[in-house]
């Protein structure tokens, strides 16, 4: 949404999935003269997972496509460069796997199983449907 407005620096990042591009990210954003927006996978304890290995499972979540890695810099547009840069790859992991290893999706199965199935497809199927989008930014 902040992308929308053009002259907003957005990044979206994980640092257990990439520490390089989280610090590039980072520095544009500092250089950036403008409102600058990072949003980072961070996994809490109420994901209930060992918090031990939160690193693991924000890598996790880039992999299975659950966590797209991007930045939108507005400045490159004023050099005739497209200002979006789709940093993931294409998903590896499983992204029913990814959630299923959460609490608060394997609770929802537990508590509405009838619900819980269409839910996940749903998620997944916006999840890939925003990468499609992604790509067609990035290939502008």
């Amino acid at each position: 949404m902040a992308m929308a407005y053009g002259y907003v620096y957005v990044a979206s990042v994980s640092m257990g999935a990439n520490k390089n591009q989280l610090l590039k990210a980072v520095l544009e954003a500092e250089r950036y003269k403008g409102p600058s927006l990072i949003i980072a996978y961070a996994p809490c304890i109420n994901h209930g997972i060992n918090m031990g290995h939160s690193q693991n499972e924000a890598k996790v979540a880039v992999e299975a496509g659950y966590w797209p890695l991007y930045r939108y810099n507005p400045d490159l547009a004023l050099e005739n460069k497209n200002p979006f840069a789709l940093e993931s790859k294409e998903p590896t992991g499983s992204f029913r796997d990814f959630i299923m290893g959460e609490v608060r999706y394997a609770t929802l199965k537990k508590q509405f199983p009838d619900t819980a199935e269409a839910l996940y497809l749903r998620a997944e199927e916006d999840a890939k449907a925003r990468n499609a989008m992604y790509k067609r930014m990035a290939s502008n």
